[in-house]
């Protein structure tokens, strides 16, 4: 019995410790991203970028998050207090949890010992993370109502329509991916596209819509119109301030930083690249192939809000309803045909 609790106790003390480097870099990666997005956006408009707070402007995210944690904290009267405060708490805790089922490498070797780099391997990964997706909706819908202010409002309606539909483009993008690989576990998906096997090969059509949908999702530019500050001075957390607005600010970047791995994982590979070894450097070639694919799709994500200009919400929803779900439609269908001729 005693042999019995220590192994129990040495393998959650092991899923706590990867649990806490795992939320740390997610935050510093989300910090950074912002010092990263207005580097991208000076460069294309041809301007400097941060550059005061320390050496090339690297200290400007953490300066943001001292201004954040000192700013005044102020709460409309009318506003739903319990609601009000809960929202961007409920939002970025969902952005958070998505990470766990996703594998950031084969096992580190440290100490005589190794290390699974995923938090819990579980044989349904992809329903996880679709269902916390869409529970981040509710994050936002609350935030927007509570605050007791119709701009506010408006924008979380908008957001809350705007990713529930591109869920459902999303949902049946997944499909014809699971039924190449034959699991719903990230970690089995993963180690079936070896070498030059990653699913983009045979699903280019369902990782365009996908990766359409998780622009979507994130709230990022030309889908922003739940922050369309033209219309809505700020959208669903305009009645928000201190670190309250840190936290709704934050767990967008986060979602980004997920959805980026996710796109890595299920079609290019995750931790497996042509002719490396993701065993190599003890474990740790495997999540230096990973954060680079990340890091690449997280410079498309920026490149294309300071490129594109913001869709109005009809076409939004067009392209949604009449484009992608369909399209998504036919990518599912044109795979089971092409598993039935070519086998899987």
């Amino acid at each position: 019995m005693s042999i019995l609790l220590l192994f129990v106790f040495a393998v959650v003390v092991e899923k706590m410790i990867l649990i806490v480097v795992l939320f740390t870099i997610t935050l510093g990666v989300a910090a950074y991203s912002t010092y990263g997005e207005r580097k991208i956006a000076a460069f294309m408009q041809d301007r400097i970028g941060p550059d005061r707070a320390g050496p090339w402007g690297l200290l400007q995210p953490i300066a943001d998050g001292v201004k954040m944690f000192t700013k005044e904290d102020f709460m409309p009267n009318q506003a739903e207090k319990w609601l009000y405060i809960l929202a961007p708490g409920a939002f970025i805790f969902v952005a958070c949890m998505t990470s766990a089922v996703i594998p950031w490498g084969t096992q580190l070797t440290l100490f005589g010992g190794s290390i699974d780099l995923q938090v819990t391997n579980i044989n349904i990964g992809i329903l996880y993370i679709m269902g916390f997706v869409s529970l981040g909706v509710y994050g936002i819908m609350i935030g927007g109502w509570a605050s007791n202010n119709k701009y506010s409002l408006y924008g979380a309606i908008r957001a809350s329509s705007q990713m529930i539909s591109y869920e459902l483009a999303m949902g049946l993008a997944l499909i014809s991916v699971v039924m190449i690989s034959g699991s719903l576990s990230l970690r089995d998906i993963a180690e079936q596209q070896t070498g030059f096997g990653w699913n983009i090969i045979y699903q280019p059509l369902g990782f365009i819509i996908f990766f359409t949908c998780a622009l979507a999702e994130c709230n990022r530019a030309p889908f922003d119109m739940a922050e369309c500050e033209t219309e809505l001075i700020g959208g669903y957390h305009t009645e928000y301030s201190s670190m309250k607005l840190g936290f709704f600010l934050f767990a967008e970047y986060i979602n980004m930083f997920i959805s980026c791995a996710v796109i890595s994982t299920l079609y290019f590979g995750g931790y497996n690249f042509p002719g490396l070894d993701p065993a190599w450097l003890g474990g740790l070639m495997g999540p230096i192939v990973l954060f680079a694919k990340i890091f690449f799709f997280i410079f498309v994500f920026m490149w294309i809000r300071w490129t594109l200009p913001r869709f109005r919400y009809d076409q939004l929803m067009h392209l949604g309803w009449k484009s992608l779900i369909p399209l998504a439609i036919l990518n599912m269908v044109l795979t089971g045909g092409g598993i039935l001729l070519f086998g899987n």
